[in-house]
C-alpha cells in the first residue's frame, strides 16, 4: 500500500510540475502570436473562477463573515499571486528567455525563507542567510549575463528585471500563506485568491484594452487559454494538494526543483533557446543557495 501511494503521488507531482514547467513555454507561445500579457492573465483566472464557482461559493457564503474579518490578508495574497505574479511572467516573457525565466523562478523556495525571516513568520538560521546570498548571486549572474558591461551600463533585459518582480511576489505571497491556518477548504481559499486578484485585473484589463492591446479570437489564443486555465491553473493545484496528502509538503517540495529542468529541455526543444554560460554560472550559485538554505544548524 505504501509503495503504491507513493508511486501515485510522484505521478501527480510529475504531472503538477510538468504543467506549471509548460505555463513558461505556453507564455512565451503568446508573446510570439501577440497576445496581450495582462488580458491572457486576466481571462485564465476568470475562466479558472467560473469554474471553481460552482463548487465554491455555497461554502464561501457559510464563511462570509470570516472572509470579511481576513479581506485585508486576502487581499494582498490575491494581488501578489494572481494579479502580479502571473501577469508579470507573461509580460516578461516577451523580452526574455524561457531559461532565464525559470532559473530566477526557482530562487523562490529561497526568497519565502528570506521573507518568512524578515515578517518574524519562521526563524532563520546562517545557511539560511547564505543561501540566500548565493542565490541573489545567481539571480544577478542571469540579469547581466555575467557580462560587467552590461552592469556598467544598467543596460539590463527589462523582461528578466520584471522577472524579479514576479519571482518576489509569489515568495511573499508564500510566506504569508503559511502564516496562518484557514478556516476554508483548498479549494475554496483560491477561489477567494483568485476573486481579490481579479478586483485588481480588470482595471489593468481595461487599461491594457485602451491602450490598443487587444486579443484576436482565433485558434492560437484560444489554445493557450484552454492551457493555462486547465492545467497550470486548476489541475496542477488539485494534483499538488493530493499530493501532499500522500507525501507530506516536504517531500512533494523536491519535485518544484524538477520545473526549471523541464522547463529549460522544453525551450531548448521548442524554441533552440541555447543553454549559456552564464545560465550555468548562475544555475550553479541558485543550487547552491537552495542546498545550503535546507541544511540545519546542529545544536552542541
Amino acid at each position: 500500500m505504501g509503495k503504491s501511494s507513493n508511486l501515485v503521488a510522484y505521478i501527480y507531482l510529475l504531472l503538477t510540475v510538468t504543467f506549471w514547467a509548460g505555463n513558461f513555454i505556453v507564455g512565451k507561445f503568446a508573446s510570439y502570436y501577440e497576445v496581450p500579457p495582462f488580458s491572457l492573465n486576466f481571462y485564465r483566472w476568470f475562466f479558472a473562477w467560473l469554474i471553481l464557482a460552482p463548487f465554491t461559493i455555497p461554502e464561501i457564503l457559510k464563511n462570509l463573515d470570516y472572509i470579511k474579518q481576513n479581506y485585508k490578508l486576502f487581499l494582498i495574497l490575491g494581488v501578489t499571486s494572481i494579479t502580479i505574479f502571473n501577469s508579470i511572467v507573461y509580460y516578461s516573457l516577451n523580452f526574455t528567455q524561457v531559461i532565464s525565466g525559470v532559473l530566477m523562478i526557482s530562487t523562490i523556495p529561497v526568497m519565502i525563507m528570506f521573507i518568512s525571516s524578515i515578517l518574524k513568520i519562521e526563524k532563520t538560521n546562517i545557511f539560511q542567510i547564505l543561501g540566500v546570498l548565493f542565490s541573489f548571486m545567481g539571480v544577478i549572474l542571469i540579469i547581466t549575463k555575467a557580462d560587467i558591461e552590461i552592469l556598467k551600463n544598467l543596460d539590463f533585459n527589462k523582461g528578466d528585471i520584471t522577472m524579479v518582480i514576479a519571482m518576489f511576489s509569489w515568495a511573499l505571497y508564500s510566506a504569508l500563506l503559511k502564516k496562518q491556518t484557514y478556516k476554508l477548504s483548498q479549494l475554496c481559499l483560491l477561489e477567494v485568491i483568485i476573486s481579490f486578484g481579479l478586483l485588481f485585473l480588470i482595471p489593468v484589463y481595461f487599461i491594457e484594452y485602451q491602450l490598443g492591446f487587444r486579443i484576436d479570437v482565433e485558434k492560437p489564443f484560444i489554445m493557450i487559454l484552454s492551457y493555462v486555465v486547465l492545467f497550470p491553473g486548476l489541475a496542477s493545484f488539485i494534483l499538488w494538494i493530493k499530493g501532499i496528502s500522500l507525501i507530506g509538503a516536504n517531500r512533494s517540495g523536491v519535485f518544484l526543483h524538477l520545473m526549471p529542468i523541464l522547463s529549460a529541455i522544453m525551450a531548448m526543444i521548442i524554441f533552440s533557446e541555447k543553454f549559456m554560460l552564464y545560465h550555468i554560472l548562475g544555475a550553479v550559485f541558485i543550487i547552491l543557495g537552495i542546498v545550503l538554505s535546507n541544511r540545519k544548524v546542529i545544536n552542541a
